[in-house]
């Protein structure tokens, strides 16, 4: 039976409008092709991705072209939609005409088009919901999306060897087509019928269990009161059971039928496939026949070919004998050059064999050299550390023997103040008997401490808490004093191994040194044979040497960098450091004076070489690159020389102040304890300036030195005696020369007072 297919597509469009699509709201919205492919996104995403859709272009309402490439995109991916995941094969029937849709708007193959889309809809994964939602339409649109979806799948009835189906197929090809064709609508039919099998013997069971159940209710109904209410009901389903068995048997009825009809078909189908089986072995021995043909064609189309080849060769074999004597002669002519190029080839064999040996012997020369080289460089590397070890074991000798001295001299101080303070209390003793003889020694200590004044008591009370804090900070100080003996070890080291690097360097600049004389040398011996060449050469070279040259001024240059930042500020213990750095600065000083003046001296060799081989060529003037670096290195000797200066002063500068320190102290030390209650009076001056602060103690040359208060300096000189004299010329020179070394000495010499 079939549809119209405008009013199909009017149904058609009712079921599009519930995907609610854009734009699908008449029959021209759906020519375009836009709303069919958002309908087919919605049905399968997976297949009709969001890559499918882009491609369809949405501009062409008032373009036909652009509608028929949309629609035939559309078409194309819904056969391939059919073929490859349903396995349906659309029939020719159903298939539209795009060009009829997209240029004149036709609605009988539109409705063809949206027929497809519905097949896939009820066909694809999610067809269960697609179903329900039809179910949701009018009853009349259902009924004609239900015919449209039997008519879209129900199966051609095909003639078998019908022109129309087959076209251009041979004979052979037919019969096989026709063959599998029958081989499946038998395998189908088969299954059909065993469906419909299974299908009645359902009903059977079921009709057996309707029929027991409606004897038991008519046995029941029998049995009650014709009056009781409940009879209605059961009257009423009786009556229900009754409709749905004769519904039943109807449909057993029309079941057996066709079981009837399908084993007939069966029996049919089973004498063309014994038919069929039949034709089919005669082709299978005809197609053995014919494929026996064509390999004995095969066969002698090889051995003609063959023999063409072979008579082509004969002709070649001919043309090749008459050319052989000529080739016998050429033989000859070759052989006896082949003995003169054996005899050669000997000769060079014998030269190459003792230029081989003479090369690994020359290998494994330069392989010594180098690995001598090597040697010698860590064994240089290794002596320089060891010096470096030895220095420092060295320094840390003689600081351990200062200390040493130091401290007998400190116990040799105190002994001596001990004597005098156990005098001067034998002294106060013998002053102390005619008062109270029968008086024991801790009364008279006690009189004794009652007749001091009170500003020697507070002034020894506060010498005392100083002491305490000069001792604290003699701790810290002598625990930075150590980090930065660490530090300068450190810097040591690296200044070792950067005099290694640069003695290395020299090394090499010397061997560039000794390549350019052997280039000279070869200059004089081979003369005007190759001038520019020659020329060429040392010109490069020299540009080497200039170039290895710069290299070393800007290590040097680092490693004077390095000195700078890693000498000490102001540490009256380095001093001697200072001097050892001075020296190397000096020794690297002649250094650079001696490589610049052999570097001119070569220049001057390179001139006068120059001048002889071309001695046409004017003098050669002074690169701005080397006139660059003579500037720089007199620039960098004139910071030099400044700084030594600066050095040297401060140096001297340093010297002055330590003596004046000791001599101070020395003579404090020596007439302090000979004066009496008077003199001790001094000491009540304020003592702030003396005790000198971290910051002042790290960093004493930063500032200016600044003269004291004049009251301070008017009391001191109120004293008398060589001990005010000693004490003033300490406070003036902690005052104005502010030294670690005091700050280290003063917890040492207050205990002692």
């Amino acid at each position: 039976m079939s549809l119209d297919k405008a009013k199909l597509c009017d149904s058609l469009l009712n079921w599009l409008q519930t995907f609610q699509v854009p734009s699908c709201t008449s029959k021209q919205d759906l020519m375009s092709g836009v709303a069919i492919a958002h309908v087919l996104h919605r049905i399968d995403p997976s297949w009709f991705n969001e890559a499918w859709l882009g491609r369809i272009k949405e501009e062409s309402e008032a373009n036909w072209r652009l509608k028929v490439s949309n629609l035939k995109k559309i078409l194309q991916s819904m056969l391939e939609y059919y073929h490859d995941v349903l396995g349906h094969q659309v029939a020719d029937l159903h298939l539209p005409d795009i060009n009829l849709i997209g240029e004149f708007g036709d609605v009988t193959e539109l409705g063809k088009l949206v027929q497809l889309v519905l097949g896939c809809a009820v066909s694809c994964e999610k067809k269960q919901e697609q179903i329900q939602q039809i179910m949701t339409l009018e009853e009349s649109v259902q009924h004609v999306v239900m015919t449209a979806i039997q008519e879209l799948l129900a199966k051609e009835p095909t003639v078998p060897g019908s022109p129309e189906t087959y076209g251009d197929f041979d004979y052979q090809s037919r019969k096989y087509y026709f063959l599998s064709e029958e081989v499946e609508a038998k395998e189908d039919l088969g299954q059909h019928c065993r469906d419909l099998e299974h299908q009645l013997a359902a009903v059977l069971e079921e009709k057996s269990s309707l029929q027991v159940e409606t004897q038991s209710l008519r046995e029941k109904l029998s049995l009650s009161d014709p009056q009781d209410a409940s009879t209605t009901i059961t009257g009423k389903k009786l009556l229900l059971l009754q409709s749905q068995m004769e519904q039943l048997q109807e449909e057993n009825y029309r079941l057996e039928n066709s079981r009837d009809d399908m084993r007939v078909q069966g029996e049919i189908l089973e004498r063309d496939v014994l038919d069929l089986t039949q034709r089919n072995d005669e082709l299978t021995s005809l197609a053995q026949e014919a494929q026996s043909l064509k390999d004995e064609m095969d066969i002698l189309r090889h051995s003609s070919d063959r023999v063409s080849r072979l008579e082509a060769l004969v002709e070649t074999y001919k043309h090749k004998l008459e050319d052989l004597g000529d080739l016998r002669r050429q033989v000859r002519l070759l052989e006896e050059r082949n003995t003169v190029y054996m005899q050669r080839t000997c000769e060079l064999e014998e030269e190459l064999r003792r230029a081989n040996s003479v090369r690994t012997q020359l290998d494994t020369y330069k392989r010594q050299v180098h690995e001598l080289h090597t040697k010698h460089s860590s064994e240089a590397l290794k002596a320089e550390k060891w010096q470096f070890e030895y220095k420092n074991l060295q320094d840390k000798y003689d600081a351990l023997l200062k200390e040493k001295e130091r401290l007998i001299s400190e116990r040799d101080t105190l002994r001596e103040t001990n004597d005098e303070l156990r005098c001067a209390q034998v002294q106060q003793k013998g002053l102390n008997q005619p008062g109270g003889l029968c008086e024991d020694s801790g009364t008279v200590g006690n009189l004794a401490s009652e007749m001091m004044p009170t500003e020697f008591k507070e002034t020894v009370v506060r010498l005392q808490s100083e002491n305490k804090m000069l001792c604290v900070q003699e701790e810290s100080y002598r625990q930075r004093l150590v980090a930065v003996q660490g530090q300068l070890e450190e810097s040591q080291r690296s200044q070792n191994t950067l005099e290694t690097q640069n003695r290395l360097n020299q090394q090499q600049i010397s061997e560039l040194r000794s390549q350019v004389e052997d280039l000279q040398k070869a200059l004089q011996e081979q003369g005007s044979k190759a001038e520019d060449a020659i020329s060429s050469l040392l010109k490069k070279k020299l540009e080497e040497h200039l170039e290895k040259l710069h290299e070393a001024h800007s290590d040097l240059q680092k490693k004077r960098e390095v000195i700078d930042d890693l000498e000490p500020k102001a540490d009256g213990n380095m001093a001697k450091k200072i001097d050892e750095l001075q020296e190397i600065l000096k020794k690297k000083d002649e250094d650079m004076k001696l490589m610049e003046q052999r570097y001119k001296r070569y220049v001057e060799k390179a001139r006068t070489v120059i001048k002889t081989l071309d001695p046409k060529q004017p003098p050669l003037t002074v690169s701005p690159d080397v006139q660059a670096l003579k500037n720089q290195l007199t620039e960098r000797d004139r910071k030099i020389q400044h700084l030594e200066h600066d050095c040297e002063k401060s140096r001297s500068r340093h010297d002055q102040e330590e003596k004046l320190i000791i001599s101070a102290w020395y003579n404090m030390v020596r007439y302090g304890p000979a004066s009496e209650g008077g003199g001790r009076a001094v000491w009540s001056v304020q003592p702030g300036p003396v005790l000198l602060g971290p910051a002042e103690a790290v960093h004493p040359r930063q500032e200016k030195p600044r003269s004291p208060p004049p009251a301070q300096i008017r009391h001191i000189n109120s004293g008398g005696g060589c001990e005010n004299e000693a004490k003033h010329c300490l406070y003036l020179s902690v005052h104005f020369f502010r030294t670690p070394t005091l700050t280290a000495l003063m917890p040492s010499r207050l205990g002692v007072l």
